[in-house]
């Protein structure tokens, strides 16, 4: 595969090459910098100093040397939905990341398609080429990856500009009390974790609406339309109204209601992803279906065998 490239991020034009490297990168501004000078970073088509600054529609190129981290395991059961030409639409398990990061041992949705041959553009950031959505590692469901430039650039775009449709399920611990609403409240980093998020003033606008599909008792399963797409959201959002998802021990599940209904990560599936293609323009829409550990909860509530009773929402 050819080095990684990206353009430049709106975000960034206009700052310094240094600063806006790092950003990409996640690394600090003087790693940034060495990596510049000795020209692993660069921009196509002309010639940049650490202190030039980035404009719109430069192209940021990657090469970078890769650490020895052994050979990545291989989503055998990570099934595709809907593939061309330009895009590749996988139906996630649970416990597949979307990219390799540090620390993260097991297996990758971008790794698995390239051990299985499926050509990915070399657009994006290092290690996440083709890129431009994620789902959680305990998250399932489907997740776009691109294997055209055009289609990096189109999708990068309707996905920062809120125009694609994604569609999850959820199962919320005890019995919401609205058929349907909005939930719009700030997010942003927990200072109590780096891996952890919450309400906060200072956080990232982001907005959920969800509908009932289906009344437990105890839980209930909703359908929940993302209009932003911020880190942990569904989880964090319906954590914030007393309602967190079922098996979802980092914001506030019940334990025995989580072994009572089998589950060994939060009940959340991206069940639906509705977007107009990159090439042909056409609206197309995929659709995924239940795993069988979450189909197993919901089989487990229908048959009324819960003996704890999770608290509903505080007033």
């Amino acid at each position: 595969m050819s080095s990684p490239v990206i353009p430049a991020p709106d975000a960034l034009i206009g700052r310094r090459f240094d600063i806006a490297a790092a950003k990409m990168l996640g690394v600090s501004r003087a790693k940034a910098s060495e990596l510049i000078d000795s020209g692993q970073v660069r921009v196509l088509g002309r010639s940049m100093h650490k202190s030039t600054s980035l404009l719109a529609g430069d192209v940021v190129e990657f090469d970078l040397e890769q650490e020895h981290r052994g050979v990545e395991p291989i989503a055998e059961d990570m099934a595709v939905a809907y593939e061309d030409d330009d895009v590749v639409i996988v139906d996630k398990p649970v416990g597949v990341a979307a990219h390799a990061s540090a620390g993260w041992t097991g297996p990758t949705v971008l790794g698995s398609l390239i051990h299985r041959g499926v050509h990915i553009t070399s657009y994006g950031a290092p290690g996440r080429q083709g890129i431009v959505s994620r789902l959680d590692v305990g998250t399932s469901g489907l997740m776009l990856v691109c294997k055209s430039e055009l289609a990096y650039r189109e999708m990068r775009r309707q996905f920062s500009h809120h125009e694609v449709v994604k569609i999850y399920h959820a199962l919320a611990q005890g019995n919401l009390s609205q058929d349907r609403a909005t939930i719009e409240a700030p997010i942003g980093r927990a200072k109590v974790s780096d891996f952890r998020f919450t309400i906060t003033p200072g956080g990232k606008s982001a907005v959920t609406h969800w509908d009932v599909l289906e009344r437990f008792g105890k839980a209930t399963l909703v359908s929940v339309n993302l209009e932003t797409g911020r880190t942990h959201q569904i989880r964090v959002h319906f954590s914030s109204i007393g309602h967190p998802l079922a098996g979802d021990s980092m914001y506030g599940s019940n334990p025995k209601f989580t072994a009572e209904l089998g589950l060994n990560r939060q009940w959340l599936h991206a069940m639906r992803l509705e977007f107009r293609h990159p090439r042909t323009k056409v609206w197309t829409t995929v659709d995924s279906r239940y795993p069988s550990d979450l189909q197993h909860a919901l089989d487990v509530l229908k048959a009324g065998h819960i003996a704890s009773d999770p608290p509903d929402a505080q007033p």
